[in-house]
């Protein structure tokens, strides 16, 4: 599998209104320094496979940057409808809903 598919894998795994870094998912698959190549993965996401991309964060629990997955108050509306708790100044609270697989 390769690593895009491998990312895709996890992605599928993340719940509704938890949420997962770039980062953590790329030390989860062996490269801590490849969080750039996952945000690639999830800008190459093929639409057919109805990934929840939106449940991928930065470090910092912000929004994806630009216009993925239709701008970040999209992204934002999309975590709110699943449950996703937020910090007053519009990050996740990745304390309350960071997604670890396997635990």
């Amino acid at each position: 599998m390769n690593f895009f598919e491998q990312v895709y894998a996890l992605v599928e795994g993340i719940p509704p209104g938890r949420v997962m870094t770039y980062g953590q998912i790329s030390a989860l698959l062996g490269g801590a320094r490849s969080a750039r190549y996952v945000g690639f993965a999830m800008a190459s996401a093929p639409e057919g496979r109805n990934l929840p991309c939106h449940r991928v964060v930065n470090r910092l629990g912000q929004m994806a940057g630009g216009n993925i997955f239709g701008g970040a108050e999209r992204q934002r509306a999309m975590l709110q409808r699943e449950g996703a708790r937020f910090l007053p100044d519009g990050r996740v609270d990745l304390a309350a809903c960071l997604h670890a697989p396997g635990e």
